[in-house]
């Protein structure tokens, strides 16, 4: 298992080629001392029995496919699932494959690129696909890449997954959070959407206006504003760390998990959108490229 660090005046990042992992985000508090800002393993090779996807590229698929499969050009394709839900890509998705580093810049905008090529039919998907995710450092901010080309019509759904955590408190329940997303989808006793999208206002998930989170705690799609740049803002006032997350993409799955104070944010397409026509498609053609485009910038607010 190799890992790769890189650093600037701002932000030092360590990934591993096992998963793509960010294993370390490392950034100065209002002190001066570095605090880490993912929830990671000290040992790489304890990532091998890591079930959480810690900071880890999330593929083919990130989030839950219903109905153990879908169809593309009347080719139905069958799943692997788990209590009829297909989950993060399968029995042993992205997060639990080696990635090749294939580019590692030191100097300006420090950035490393990983490569991986998925062979045709591996858990069930159709094509050869390569994929790659770029992790850059530009001043303050982390910017994240995926990008993807196939050889056949397939599906696509990429994401980082890492466990956001802005002091070392181990409690999520002063941060203080804002989301431009204005609605969520509905969701079945499997955290399956529905189809319906639904308004937040006035309920727990609303977050349009930034708040404290208290003890409500999420595994929440959330569909991002049209108009929106910035998808979401967290702040925790121990620290005076604050995180700004933009994306390209039109939702973004918040996860705080029971374990450990810690929050998700997971930028990508819709759940089950392959089988729910009015979601937005999640087909990828020959010839086309894919991009998932992320970028997490961090400031202390004194």
């Amino acid at each position: 298992m190799e890992q790769v660090t890189i650093k600037n005046d701002f932000i030092s990042l360590s990934v591993l080629d096992y998963g793509a992992i960010i294993q370390k985000l490392l950034v100065k508090d209002k002190e001066g001392k570095e605090l880490n800002l993912v929830v990671g393993l000290e040992n790489p090779k304890s990532y091998l029995d890591d079930h959480k996807c810690l900071g880890a590229c999330v593929g083919r698929y990130a989030g839950r496919i219903s109905n153990g499969g879908f169809q593309i050009e009347g080719n139905t394709y069958n799943l692997y699932t788990q209590n009829g839900v297909h989950l993060h890509g399968g029995k042993q998705g992205f997060a639990q494959k080696y990635w090749k580093f294939d580019a590692i810049e030191h100097r300006e905008q420090p950035f490393v690129k990983l490569t991986r090529q998925s062979p045709h039919m591996e858990e069930g998907y159709p094509g050869n696909l390569k994929a790659s995710v770029t992790y850059k450092l530009i001043d303050n901010s982390l910017q994240i890449i995926h990008e993807a080309i196939t050889d056949r019509t397939t599906i696509l759904n990429l994401t980082n997954h890492s466990y956001f955590c802005l002091d070392s408190t181990n409690s999520i329940d002063h941060y203080q959070l804002q989301l431009q997303c204005p609605e969520i989808l509905e969701t079945d006793n499997s955290l399956l959407p529905t189809g319906k999208l639904v308004s937040v206002k006035d309920t727990q998930y609303d977050f349009l206006t930034r708040k404290e989170i208290g003890k409500i705690r999420l595994d929440t799609a959330y569909v991002v504003s049209d108009s929106a740049k910035k998808v979401a803002e967290l702040y925790s006032p121990v620290s005076g760390m604050r995180m700004t997350v933009e994306s390209n993409q039109p939702a973004v799955i918040v996860y705080t998990p029971p374990e450990f104070g810690a929050i998700c944010f997971e930028t990508q397409n819709y759940p089950d959108a392959p089988n729910i026509l009015s979601f937005p498609s999640a087909i990828l053609h020959p010839g086309e490229t894919y991009i998932n485009k992320a970028v997490f910038t961090f400031d202390l607010v004194t």
